[in-house]
């Protein structure tokens, strides 16, 4: 499907180890993951995840490394 023609409306999600991803609306969200509260088109989710998902390590990583005092 090209990116233009994609009239999905999706919803941002994350899991327990703070990893974004997008889903579309019309499906049940898989396990482990829960809605932030933003739907719209791709694009627009994109968006969302590039300003708010500024570490892209996993939550369990930056917590080893901040104990180690890496």
């Amino acid at each position: 499907m090209d990116e233009d023609d994609d009239k999905t409306i999706y919803t941002v999600v994350i899991n327990h180890e703070e990893q974004y991803s997008i889903w579309p609306t019309y499906r049940d969200l898989p396990l482990g993951w829960k809605s932030v509260g933003k739907e719209g088109p791709k694009a627009e989710c994109l968006a969302y995840i590039e300003e708010h998902w500024t570490d892209m390590r996993p939550l369990s990583l930056r917590r080893r490394m901040e104990a180690s005092g890496s």
